[in-house]
C-alpha cells in the first residue's frame, strides 16, 4: 500500500490527460510498454532488495556494484526527485481545495499539508503506514469503481448510455492519430508516471520481516499498479474522445460527465485531492530515508542523521522544508524557478532505473531482465534527447547528475590524499 502511495498519484489522475492527448487510444501501447518496462525493473530491484535489505535500497546495492560515486548519485537523485514531487502535490492539492475555499490563500493550505504529514512521519514509522494504508485504500476503492462502472457502460449496461463499442478507438484519427511519436511521447509520461513504486523497498527494511514482505510487496504491487492504469486508460480511451474537451486537463472527470454521473466534477477533485495528499506523505517518508541512507554512507551532513525513539526526525524536517522551500518558489516564481525545478528531475526516474538494471548486472551476474530493461531505458533517453519538448528536462536532469558527479569526484581526490580515517562523515 506504500508504493501504491507513492506511485497513485498527479501521474495517473492528472498526468495521463497529457499522455491520451499525445497518444491519443494508442495511450494503451504506451503504458503496456512503460508497464513492461516497469516490471523488469522492479524485480531486479525486488531480487537485490531481498538480498540486501537496507534502507538505502538502491542507493546502496549501485555503492557496492560500482563504488561510492554510483551510491551518492542515486542517492541523492531520488531524493530530489521525491522533495520536488512533494512540492508539486502539495500545490495541486491546494488548487484543489482553494476552488472549494477560495477565501484561504493557497500557501495557508500548503502549510496545514506540511504541517500535518511532517508530524505523521515524526510519529513513527507504524503510524505513517497506518495512514498509508487508508489513503491508499480509498485510491485503490475510486479506481476500482472507476473500471467497475466503465465495464459496465462499455457493455451497453447502463441505462441511457448504448455500448460505444470501438468506435473512440478507431475513429477520430485511428487507433494512433499522431502515429507512433505519440505513442512514445505517451510513453515517457507513463515512464514518470509509474515512478515512486521503488519507495516500497526503502519502506520494507523497516519491517518484522524485510525479506518476506518485499517478495509479497514487489509481486503485488507490480500487477495492482498494472491494472489500475492500463484498465482506466483502456475505460477513457473507449468511452470518449481521446480529443474530446476537458480529457487532456481531467481525463477521469471528462469519463463521469459524459456518463452523467451527478456531482461528477467534485467526486473526481476529491479522489485526486486524496491521491495527491496520499503521495505527499509517502514521498516525505520516502525521502527522509533515502536521505537517512545518505548520512550513513557519509553522502550527506552528520546532522542530518539523528535519531528520536527510532525515527530520524532530522532527515524528516530537511527534507519536508525543502519541499515547503519549493512550494515557496512556486508561489513567487510559478513560471521561472518552479518548472526549473521540475524540468531538474524530469530524467531522474530514468537514471536511477538504468542503475538497478545496471547494478542487478553487476551484481547478480548477465540477465535478459537487465539487458532489456537497458535497452528499454536507452531508447527512451534516446528519444527525449531528439524530441524538443523532453529535451530540455533530459539536459536539466543531466547537468545535476554531472554535478554530483563531480562532487563525488572532489571527495574521492580528498579521501585520496588524506586517506579514509579522516572523512569527516560517518561511514
Amino acid at each position: 500500500m506504500i508504493a501504491l502511495g507513492g506511485a497513485i498519484g498527479a501521474g495517473l489522475f492528472v498526468g495521463s490527460g497529457f499522455g491520451i492527448a499525445a497518444a491519443g487510444p494508442g495511450i494503451l501501447v504506451a503504458y503496456a510498454l512503460a508497464g513492461v518496462l516497469t516490471v523488469l525493473v522492479m524485480r531486479m530491484l525486488g531480487e537485490m532488495s531481498a538480498a540486501r535489505p537496507v534502507t538505502g535500497s538502491f542507493a546502496e546495492h549501485a555503492r557496492q556494484a560500482f563504488g561510492p560515486w554510483a551510491g551518492l548519485l542515486a542517492g541523492w537523485m531520488y531524493w530530489a526527485l521525491l522533495v520536488v514531487s512533494v512540492a508539486a502535490e502539495a500545490v495541486g492539492a491546494a488548487h484543489i481545495v482553494g476552488g472549494w475555499v477560495p477565501g484561504v490563500p493557497g500557501w495557508a493550505w500548503v502549510a496545514v499539508f506540511m504541517s500535518v504529514f511532517t508530524v505523521g512521519n515524526l510519529a513513527g514509522v507504524r503510524n505513517f503506514g497506518e495512514l498509508e494504508f487508508w489513503f491508499a485504500g480509498l485510491k485503490i476503492a475510486a479506481i476500482g469503481g472507476f473500471l467497475v462502472l466503465g465495464a459496465v457502460v462499455v457493455a451497453g449496461l447502463f441505462p441511457g448510455h448504448p455500448s460505444p463499442g470501438f468506435a473512440h478507438l478507431t475513429g477520430d484519427g485511428g487507433f494512433l492519430p499522431h502515429g507512433w511519436h505519440g505513442v512514445a511521447v505517451g510513453m515517457v509520461a507513463a515512464v514518470f508516471a509509474f515512478g515512486g513504486l521503488e519507495t516500497v523497498t526503502i519502506a520494507a527494511a523497516e519491517s518484522d520481516d524485510p525479506v518476506r514482505a518485499l517478495r509479497t510487496g514487489v509481486r503485488s504491487v507490480m500487477w495492482r499498479v498494472s491494472v489500475c492504469y492500463l484498465g482506466s486508460m483502456a475505460v477513457i480511451v473507449t468511452l470518449v474522445p481521446w480529443n474530446a474537451p476537458g480529457v487532456a486537463d481531467g481525463p477521469y472527470a471528462a469519463v463521469m460527465d459524459s456518463i452523467g454521473v451527478p456531482g461528477a466534477a467534485d467526486l473526481m477533485k476529491a479522489v485526486v485531492l486524496v491521491a495527491l495528499l496520499s503521495a505527499m506523505n509517502a514521498n516525505i517518508y520516502g525521502s527522509s530515508r533515502m536521505l537517512y541512507a545518505l548520512v550513513g554512507r557519509g553522502d550527506a551532513p552528520r546532522a542530518l542523521g539523528r535519531l528520536r525513539d527510532g525515527v530520524p526526525y532530522a532527515a524528516v524536517l530537511a527534507s519536508a522544508a525543502f519541499g515547503f522551500a519549493s512550494v515557496v518558489l512556486s508561489l513567487l516564481w510559478p513560471r521561472t524557478v518552479f518548472p526549473f525545478l521540475l524540468n531538474s528531475i524530469g530524467a531522474a526516474i530514468l537514471l536511477v532505473w538504468a542503475l538497478i538494471a545496471a547494478s542487478h548486472l553487476r551484481l547478480h551476474g548477465p540477465s535478459v531482465r537487465a539487458c532489456l530493461a537497458l535497452a528499454g531505458i536507452g531508447a527512451v533517453l534516446l528519444f527525449m534527447l531528439g524530441d524538443a519538448a523532453s529535451r530540455t528536462q533530459l539536459l536539466t536532469t543531466g547537468g545535476w547528475a554531472a554535478a554530483l558527479l563531480a562532487w563525488a569526484w572532489i571527495r574521492g581526490l580528498r579521501s585520496a590524499r588524506t586517506g579514509p580515517g579522516t572523512d569527516p562523515l560517518p561511514s
